[in-house]
């Protein structure tokens, strides 16, 4: 299969959650995923609002950062931080899964945190991240497994960038293994370069996560298989 630019772009989240970003690096962004045609912006909840408006009359999505980096604020904080998100303009919600509570096991709290973000979401694209980093192979297929369970997921996501490690072949490949066409996979967190996005494609994933967008497009002259 043949990938044009364009084709490109409309996979790829153009994501600013530097720390230290300003409005002026999240103007420039949305300007550059209106131009570029990038599937969605991905930020912090702060910049929700001035994208939105940005970003109006564009078929570019505004999506907001939820629970980052780590995932253990409590639900009803995530609750409400995606209400006040969806509210401002928000039209996709990455979330982080409460990395602690899978670390103990406890699956009844990971799932009934899912499943809250998920009704507030409704029709509204859900991702959740699992910063794979952290995680051991059983966890991860256990969060697959939960997110299978879960109509209103839509992706499960690798990876917030923020970890010590970032999306792998290995994890992308076993996440798309057990959702198989019920759900899609997202590829976050290091994806640089256009060979870097060719694999995470070939892997699996139909969504990519990266603050190199444009360098990625810039490495294609026609045509990538």
């Amino acid at each position: 299969m043949k990938f044009t630019k364009k084709e490109v772009a409309k996979t790829i989240d153009h994501t600013c959650l530097n720390p230290a970003g300003r409005i002026a690096d999240i103007q420039k962004l949305c300007e550059e995923a209106a131009i570029y045609g990038f599937a969605s912006v991905a930020i912090g909840p702060d910049f929700v609002k001035y994208a939105s408006k940005k970003l109006e009359g564009t078929d570019v999505k505004v999506d907001v950062a939820v629970g980052f980096p780590l995932g253990y604020n409590t639900t009803a904080t995530k609750v409400f931080e995606t209400k006040e998100a969806i509210d401002n303009g928000a039209t996709e919600v990455d979330m982080v899964a409460n990395l602690v509570a899978v670390k103990d096991k406890r699956w009844d709290k990971v799932k009934d945190d899912i499943n809250q973000l998920a009704d507030v979401c409704g029709d509204i694209t859900l991702k959740v991240i699992f910063e794979t980093c952290y995680l051991k192979k059983d966890e991860i297929i256990k969060l697959a497994e939960i997110c299978l369970e879960i109509e209103g997921v839509d992706y499960i996501k690798t990876s917030t960038g923020f970890g010590p490690e970032g999306a792998t072949m290995e994890n992308v490949k076993l996440m798309k293994e057990i959702v198989g066409n019920k759900k899609m996979v997202k590829a976050a967190g290091g994806i640089k370069t256009l060979d870097d996005y060719k694999s995470m494609i070939n892997a699996g994933a139909s969504r990519i996560g990266s603050s190199s967008g444009l360098e990625i497009l810039a490495e294609i002259d026609n045509n990538i298989v």
